[in-house]
């Protein structure tokens, strides 16, 4: 695999600092069900890393300690960690908001037949990968059946309240092109899936996330190879749009590894770029028991032009089309 990050190091992206911290989003490990061509954290089924009960207890501790409103999962598939389940509920427990970022074909995997009814009953809002609401575009990019899995695991959901108005248990879907291109329009593309979706396969979810994909891990490599790297990048740089610097979800987001480490963002951790917060080397969970990196700077390269590329992205999707109390 190609290493991107030395294509990325020298740029010229403005400097930015940290707001107050929000949300931590924690990497559970990177074994995953599915090997994703656009996948940056280059999961799959044979990663053995995987977070340990001392470290996913030290969660628990800084969400806490630090008053954070939000807890973001992620891998990998998140749900395979073992200490999966006591971490969502010592978090709800703690009133925190907790986001369980969902490949949905975990459902119906063998061990994972309560996984449904637990994320309901711990109120866990679900954001789910479906790249596509067409059945060939879905499995050319995640592999043969994971469309009709998809979809079974969604109308699973919906019988369980997600998604429905009024539930209180939010279905979000996520978007990403198939190449190396920008993604279109959020609120078109949104319409265009509850459209397609209601009217095949009598789904519901609340909103769409649109995501550009990043040239790092398997996606970059992938560019590298096919000689696309240098015209996707021209493409971010382009489309650089100087308003979406301030709505950037790492100003108030830290990302953290599935050994504690912790980074400005998922990107950054994939490449190694550890936070600089309190002038420590390696940031661990145990430094933000005493600071949470108000004011510090963020480590940026040239990857994070498809941040603020066009309509922007985030984890929560297209920047522009983020709430206000979502954008600080």
């Amino acid at each position: 695999m190609h290493d991107t990050l030395p294509l990325l190091a020298r740029s010229d992206f403005p400097p930015i600092r940290r707001r107050q911290l929000d949300t931590l989003q924690v990497n559970l490990g990177y074994k995953c069900n599915q090997s994703c061509l656009h996948c940056h954290v280059n999961a799959g089924p044979n990663r053995t890393e995987t977070m340990d009960a001392d470290t996913a207890a030290l969660v628990l501790q800084v969400l806490r300690a630090r008053q954070v409103g939000t807890l973001d999962l992620t891998g990998g598939a998140p749900e395979l960690n073992p200490h999966f389940r006591d971490l969502v509920r010592g978090a709800r427990a703690s009133g925190v908001r907790v986001i369980d970022r969902c490949n949905l074909t975990i459902l119906s995997e063998p061990g994972q037949d309560d996984l449904a009814d637990f994320l309901a009953e711990q109120g866990v809002e679900i954001t789910a990968s479906l790249p596509c609401y067409s059945p060939a575009n879905v499995d050319r990019q995640r592999g043969d059946g994971v469309f009709e899995r998809s979809i079974a695991a969604l109308r699973q959901l919906n019988a369980l309240g997600y998604g429905q108005p009024g539930s209180g248990r939010v279905l979000n879907l996520v978007y990403n092109p198939q190449g190396a291109v920008l993604p279109p329009s959020q609120a078109a593309l949104e319409q265009d899936y509850k459209r397609e979706l209601a009217l095949h396969f009598g789904i519901r979810f609340d909103h769409l996330f649109v995501l550009t994909n990043m040239p790092i891990q398997r996606f970059g490599s992938t560019l590298v190879s096919k000689g696309g790297f240098g015209p996707y990048m021209q493409l971010l740089r382009g489309a650089h749009r100087t308003e979406n610097l301030d709505t950037l979800m790492c100003r108030s987001t830290v990302s953290v590894d599935w050994q504690g480490d912790l980074y400005d963002c998922d990107f950054n951790q994939m490449l190694g770029l550890h936070a600089r917060l309190g002038g420590t080397a390696r940031p661990h969970l145990r430094d933000l028991l005493q600071r949470d990196g108000s004011g510090a700077a963020i480590r940026v390269a040239d990857h994070c032009y498809g941040c603020t590329a066009g309509q922007g992205s985030s984890c929560g999707g297209a920047l522009d089309a983020l709430p206000q109390s979502q954008a600080a």
